[in-house]
């Protein structure tokens, strides 16, 4: 399988890459500034239905698991410290459908 990544550090660049490019798997920050990170995965939802969200945090507010009854294409809660290798390896995953 041929890898692409592209990595932004907007609401409005993630938005953007959306429109322009088709993505499997998707990790998101849950820190993007003032609730984009809901903005994002709720647009990637209507945009892009199959792509899956990986949500990266360094707080434990959604360590409960609500993060998936608010995102429906939300597929793991990782913490933001996860080691790439780990992260690789649920984007592995999650990106063989």
């Amino acid at each position: 399988m041929d890898t692409h990544v592209t990595i932004v550090d907007s609401e409005q660049d993630a938005i953007d890459a959306l429109l322009l490019v088709t993505f499997r798997v998707i990790i998101l920050d849950l820190s993007l500034e003032s609730g984009g990170a809901f903005t994002v995965s709720d647009f990637a939802h209507y945009r892009q239905p199959d792509a899956r969200v990986i949500f990266v945090s360094n707080t434990a507010f959604f360590s409960d698991g609500s993060i998936f009854k608010h995102c429906g294409n939300a597929r793991a809660f990782l913490p933001a410290a996860t080691k790439p290798d780990d992260l690789a390896a649920m984007v592995e995953h999650y990106a063989t459908y």
